[in-house]
């Protein structure tokens, strides 16, 4: 079992978590069952429990068979010499057998399931059956519980699987319902609207200062909330102005499911700011293989993800309008991602890859965590960078009850891209930034209610419970390792203007609204990184190494100030779409940090700060 056991990046708190260790037993007679250990979720308890769980329901899920030898050892080198592995070299190292897969794949058509798909890395078994199959062939009941409004199905007892495979089964994921907890990290729609389409109310100013407002707040008189700002504006803020389009960079974006006017949409925005329209095939979409459809689709919310995906494609395209960009969208947002993930790099489709998504919080199975870090090892053993944004609910105390940072982004292998608020002048100039954390006031007339401060949202960052200081984080005063490591604009109340065909009360058709959320700054780091690529002459890879040895002017130093704007006025409409239902006007303060700190130099909060043109030198 130790040979299929790789080191973390950097040290590991937990490790006997984060592993799930297959133990046989302590018997030292050999047991005919070995107990995965970490398998069930630590949402399912006898206080959430609702009801057994049918036996004829189906079930998909992915039996994880873990890398053979050191592969971390291989990514830890690639990234410090730049002498990165293929995919092919990668597989010839370290994937499984297919001995080891024909085993798992043999047991599992022996009980009944239906086996479905094996990646060319051999990373998993997909297979789906019922849940009495399930039960049989795992050694446990399952249950529903109820999690954050939803009803997901868990085990309820940690599942085993015949001794003879405890030394190539690493995990089993699927079985539980974890990957429904997933969100966007997609934040700029708090109000309440009849239908799908949304759109911003006037005032607003078409750039930083343009429009003053009468509301005084906190001694300040504000301004109104930026339209949202367009590609020249952030490519100016960002210090792009005049660099390379990243032409030569592709860049993948994943998403569950797929707009069905996603690429129109990009060109109708594209051709309204001032942006080449995708041309031949700068634009390619990819349904990752071995993804499917099942009936607990159901549950889930396509729509509520057309959203994100436009958003994604237009901010990658507005930072980098010379890149590729290859999307890549899973046919449901449970545990297809992960698949969706697993093939782009195991099929080298891009050297960039930007996730606007994430759970809240590190409070997952531990059978979930470690199949998703093979993942991440690969990506770096092959110069792949792996961006994800590090959340929106600021340091999640407010939602799980305690400060921890959002998980995909606390891995040690994952850029972790956090939140500002920015101010973009007449010149495209940057006029400030400041962490991303917004109180919300109601303002009656001009005078602001100051007893109905309510906290909205955040960029997410902390410390992690899961992972220790890596060591591109060395020195910096952490205790484990810190989220997130770089920012960009994401907040929804300075945010990017995106263009998406719409459903309104008078019709679908195109229309552009103001958005924010670290599903912006990913994308918006990502483009950058493609420009970074190209004015370098090759991919960067996994970046932090890179990012944490810049040098001095690298960055533009996010912390908090008393010469900060103390926010912006917003106004809405009442029904999200037009003045029918009247006009709600709030003041939106900026900086809130809950537990974060913002101070000068590296901090929780927004990292190393954001990039300027003196790093694209580096």
């Amino acid at each position: 079992m130790a040979s299929r056991r790789s080191r973390a990046f950097a040290p590991v708190a937990l490790l006997a978590v984060l592993a799930a260790v297959v133990a046989a037993g302590a018997s030292a007679a050999p047991s005919p069952r070995a107990t995965l250990t970490g398998s069930v979720p630590p949402w399912a308890t006898s206080s959430n429990f609702k009801s057994s769980t049918s036996g004829t329901d189906a079930v998909g899920f992915r039996v994880y068979l873990g890398w053979r030898g050191d592969a971390e050892a291989a990514a830890k080198n690639a990234v410090a010499t730049g002498q990165y592995l293929t995919p092919a070299q990668f597989r010839q190292q370290f994937s499984p057998s297919q001995a080891d897969v024909n085993a798992v794949t043999k047991w599992l058509t022996g009980q009944g399931f239906t086996v479905d798909y094996t990646p060319s890395n051999n990373l998993y078994v997909a297979a789906e059956g019922t849940v009495a199959q399930a039960s049989a062939a795992f050694g446990t009941t399952f249950n529903e519980y109820a999690v954050n409004g939803l009803t997901l199905r868990a085990p309820s007892s940690a599942i085993s699987v015949p001794s003879a495979l405890a030394g190539n089964v690493e995990a089993v994921v699927g079985l539980d319902q974890s990957a429904a907890l997933v969100h966007t990290d997609r934040a700029g729609y708090d109000a309440p609207a009849p239908s799908a389409g949304f759109r911003n109310a006037r005032p607003c100013s078409a750039y930083w200062g343009e429009q003053q407002s009468s509301v005084v707040f906190n001694k300040q008189t504000l301004y109104y909330a930026p339209c949202g700002y367009t590609a020249a504006q952030l490519r100016g803020a960002y210090g792009l102005t005049g660099a390379p389009d990243g032409s030569g960079s592709t860049v993948a974006i994943i998403d569950a499911y797929a707009s069905p006017t996603i690429l129109q949409d990009a060109n109708t925005y594209s051709s309204r700011h001032g942006l080449p329209q995708f041309s031949g095939n700068q634009f390619t979409q990819v349904v990752a293989p071995g993804t499917y459809r099942r009936a607990e689709n159901s549950r889930q919310d396509p729509q509520g993800w057309w959203g994100e995906e436009t958003l994604d494609v237009e901010a990658v395209h507005s930072m980098a309008p010379g890149a590729n960009i290859v999307y890549v969208g899973a046919p449901n947002n449970y545990q297809d991602l992960d698949a969706a993930l697993n093939h782009v790099v195991d099929r080298g489709l891009a050297k960039i890859v930007t996730n606007s998504y994430g759970w809240s919080g590190e409070d997952l199975p531990a059978g979930f965590v470690k199949p998703y870090e093979d993942v991440l090892v690969q990506a770096a053993a092959e110069g792949i960078g792996v961006y994800f944004s590090s959340g929106d609910n600021g340091d999640e105390s407010l939602v799980v009850g305690r400060p921890e940072p959002d998980f995909p982004a606390s891995s040690p292998w994952v850029t972790a891209v956090g939140g500002t608020s920015l101010g973009v002048g007449a010149t495209n100039n940057r006029l400030f930034e400041t962490y991303w954390g917004t109180n919300r006031y109601l303002v009656n007339g001009n005078t602001v209610d100051y007893s109905t401060q309510t906290w909205l949202y955040g960029g997410g960052g902390g410390i992690s419970a899961l992972f220790g200081v890596p060591s591109y984080q060395a020195g910096l005063g952490a205790s484990a390792r810190s989220v997130p490591d770089v920012s960009m604009d994401a907040d929804p109340n300075t945010g990017m203007l995106v263009g998406q065909t719409q459903s309104f009360p008078d019709g679908n058709y195109y229309d552009e609204y103001r958005i924010g959320g670290t599903s912006l700054a990913s994308p918006l780091l990502a483009g950058w990184m493609a420009v970074a690529d190209q004015v370098a002459g090759h991919a960067h890879g996994f970046a932090n190494p890179w990012f944490y040895s810049a040098g001095a002017g690298s960055y533009n130093d996010v912390f908090a100030s008393k010469n900060d704007p103390a926010g912006d006025v917003r106004v809405d409409y009442i029904n999200g779409v037009d003045a029918a239902d009247g006009l709600r006007t709030t003041v939106r303060q900026f900086g809130v940090l809950l537990t974060l700190k913002s101070v000068p130099g590296f901090d929780d909060a927004t990292g190393l700060g954001t990039p300027t043109s003196a790093l694209l030198s580096h």
